[in-house]
């Protein structure tokens, strides 16, 4: 039976897949650690009710959310080491998803708040961390290389959870909060 605690992160270094062990405050840690916290959101906003027609949806993007913490998790120092990538074809799916929702939303007018229901306040702070996400792995692709498709699809999945949070209000019926700028 395999233990879940180990302790040999108890002096503040983990260890990558392949072996090398670094600091917690690697980037590389930071980044696949920020995408960690962004599939819980995700989770979350998959089990609101008004996401219930979209779950199989959602949990693709998770899949493709853990996909890139491997790949991120993976010390780079090791070539030719297998890890799950993102496709072009990822990307594209999000870009429908998108076009889909915004097709049943009246035209973007104004700026949009966090708010108006506790579920469309989770896909913005989902988008909040996935803006973070991608700020995490551009920041390590300046180090290290990152695949370019990582990159865009946390932009692309940040746009998409924008659109979720219109759609789903639409679906609640409540109104968007608009930002009243100071005159």
């Amino acid at each position: 039976m395999m233990k879940i605690y180990t302790k040999t992160g108890d002096a503040g270094e983990t260890s990558l897949f392949g072996g090398r062990r670094v600091s917690k405050s690697n980037l590389r840690i930071e980044a696949y650690g920020t995408i960690d916290e962004l599939n819980a959101y995700i989770g979350l906003l998959r089990d609101q009710k008004v996401n219930k027609e979209r779950q199989k949806e959602m949990k693709g993007i998770q899949d493709r959310l853990f996909d890139i913490g491997a790949n991120l998790a993976t010390d780079d120092k090791m070539p030719g080491k297998k890890v799950p990538t993102i496709l072009p074809t990822d990307v594209v799916l999000l870009e429908k998803s998108i076009d889909d929702m915004e097709n049943q939303l009246s035209p973007l007018k104004n700026f949009i708040l966090p708010g108006g229901h506790a579920s469309v306040s989770y896909s913005h702070v989902a988008r909040t961390v996935c803006r973070r996400a991608e700020r995490c792995v551009v920041a390590l692709d300046e180090v290290s290389h990152v695949e370019e498709n990582i990159i865009q699809y946390l932009n692309r999945l940040s746009d998409y959870l924008f659109v979720l949070g219109r759609i789903m209000a639409k679906e609640l019926e409540v109104a968007e909060v608009i930002w009243t700028p100071r005159s």
